[in-house]
């Protein structure tokens, strides 16, 4: 199950930093952790679904990586970032 273009425009509305903002690193991680729910989800039903769950690690592991990022880069919008997102931090 894909997003929608509408939730996906509604996700990119509320994590852009400018007019035309599409692939910051903010918008980014918010469309992986909007993914990486619909998989957690999937899997709660098929649990025995190894590709999905392959997939699903892969995008952990994706997100992690922009998080660090953003934490080197701007620490101030990491902490916003994964306030409003719910991401548990270490």
């Amino acid at each position: 199950m894909t997003m929608t273009k509408e939730e996906k425009q509604k996700v990119i509305d509320n994590f852009k930093t400018h007019e035309h903002d599409t692939g910051s690193t903010e918008v980014q991680i918010a469309l992986l952790t909007n993914r990486i729910t619909q998989l957690t989800e999937h899997l709660k039903v098929h649990k025995h679904d190894e590709s999905s769950r392959r997939g699903l690690l892969k995008l952990v592991g994706q997100r992690r990586r922009f998080l660090a990022y953003l934490k080197k880069k701007d620490y101030k919008k990491y902490l916003a970032v994964t306030e409003s997102l719910k991401i548990r931090t270490k």
